[in-house]
């Protein structure tokens, strides 16, 4: 569970430092995410998901 709540934590601090590093990138970024056909967005979030678990498991492995 703190595995979990760190992950998040760190998740919300990168997309807060894209957001005030490049605010017009990251609403170009979310505009196209709006318009993209939900098929591709679940795609998208499935192969993110499990590209994630993937590094947790790597991590957790190497670095013990």
């Amino acid at each position: 569970m703190k595995d979990l709540v760190a992950a998040l934590g760190l998740a919300l601090a990168i997309e807060g430092l894209l957001c005030a590093a490049f605010p017009g990138a990251m609403r170009r970024a979310m505009q196209e995410a709006a318009q993209s056909p939900m098929e591709r967005m679940r795609l998208v979030g499935l192969a993110s998901a499990a590209a994630g678990v993937v590094v947790v498991g790597v991590v957790r492995l190497v670095f013990g």
